[in-house]
């Protein structure tokens, strides 16, 4: 082996490895349980998917437990259908009842869990995403956390529950997170709702159905630019190391 070879190959084993841990830690940074999207207007009705990844490459994940925030129940909430899983509603008495259109509401859903058939569960390398239907969305609060339970085949519980602070880094296992923001007034009239994410025509219950545009998908963009980059510095690094080989050959 000459001295160019073993360069060569020195030079491609170091920005291999580089390419590795930086999509590494792309793929880390993205796979915690999250709620998409992540943003709402206060007092409007949506669609959300909660996003869970299988962080395990032994075990498949087998059930999913989400606890709506009882200091800021919802009056509707309703679970879109999954093949393969089973969704269980728990409902609580509400200490100060809520007022809707059909008059005054006492409980409201604050857990929902979903339980896999063997065949649907969450294998290694896979994600799966549960539809949920939410409004009024309170209009008190920036915020709501949804505190969320991953259930592996073997027992092993990741407790999604950390509340992240302003100005600290991110916590271990960050719990979901809708960010509400004010109504935008329209036409000059202050009174006026903008339509929330996932919502269709203004109609709540058609909201179900809409798609609405995943904010994880924003850091998986990332992740695929940073390997881009790598790739093609891959590429310019073996491609010069080429031409310097046939130059040398050639003289």
């Amino acid at each position: 082996m000459n001295r160019r070879t073993a360069l060569a190959r020195r030079s491609a084993t170091v920005v291999a490895a580089a390419a590795t841990a930086v999509l590494a830690a792309a793929g880390a940074a993205s796979a915690h349980v999250s709620v998409n999207p992540d943003e709402a207007v206060q007092g409007s009705y949506t669609k959300v998917a909660f996003r869970v990844p299988n962080e395990r490459d032994d075990s498949s994940t087998t059930r999913v437990e989400v606890d709506l925030p009882k200091d800021h129940p919802v009056a509707s909430v309703s679970v879109r259908p999954l093949p393969g899983w089973t969704a269980a509603v728990e409902k609580s008495t509400l200490d100060k009842p809520l007022t809707s259109d059909d008059g005054q509401i006492t409980e409201a859903v604050t857990k929902i869990t979903w339980t896999a058939d063997k065949g649907a569960r969450i294998g290694p390398g896979q994600f799966q995403e549960f539809d949920v239907s939410l409004g009024p969305l309170p209009a008190d609060t920036a915020s709501m956390v949804f505190k969320a339970l991953q259930t592996y085949a073997d027992g092993q519980v990741v407790r999604w529950i950390d509340v992240a602070e302003e100005g600290k880094p991110e916590p271990e296992h960050p719990a979901p997170t809708l960010a509400l923001t004010k109504a935008a007034a329209v036409g000059g009239d202050h009174h006026g709702a903008a339509p929330a994410a996932g919502a269709a025509g203004g109609d709540h219950a058609d909201g179900v159905e809409a798609a609405p545009a995943a904010s994880g998908d924003d850091s998986t963009a990332r992740a695929l630019g940073v390997a881009g980059i790598v790739v093609g510095v891959v590429g310019a690094g073996l491609g010069v190391l080429g031409l310097r080989r046939r130059s040398g050959s050639a003289s």
